[in-house]
């Protein structure tokens, strides 16, 4: 298995800025437009399987505070069609750092996320 091809770390890492520009914008046709049909994603409080469960909570929620941060954001690939993204996030006026994983697949119609999990220390 051939590990962090550039090809994919490039490929991946666009897709992944483009769903931090949607989230930070709160544009939730965009951002679950960047999860697969079956994708499971695990949030602070939440949990959502499939993307029609994550629609439904993206348009019940507010959007993101304003300011939002990353930090130490890595991307590991595994093969040619697996990679791994993890960072912290965080934003004005708070100390703690969130963390963020997702696993991306390229699927027939693209690189889509097909787990994600959010958390922050203590929760």
């Amino acid at each position: 298995m051939e590990l962090d091809h550039p090809e994919v770390i490039a490929q991946v890492t666009a897709a992944f800025e483009a769903y931090e520009e949607a989230l930070v914008a709160n544009d939730v046709d965009r951002i679950v437009g960047f999860f697969a049909g079956d994708a499971i994603r695990f949030g602070l409080a939440d949990q959502q399987s499939g993307r029609a469960e994550q629609e439904r909570w993206r348009r019940a929620e507010p959007a993101l505070p304003p300011g939002r941060r990353l930090k130490d954001t890595t991307i590991r690939g595994y093969g040619p069609d697996v990679a791994v993204v993890t960072t912290l996030f965080g934003y004005p006026g708070r100390d703690v750092l969130g963390r963020q994983s997702q696993t991306w697949a390229r699927l027939p119609e693209g690189w889509r996320i097909v787990h994600a999990h959010v958390s922050e220390p203590g929760g």
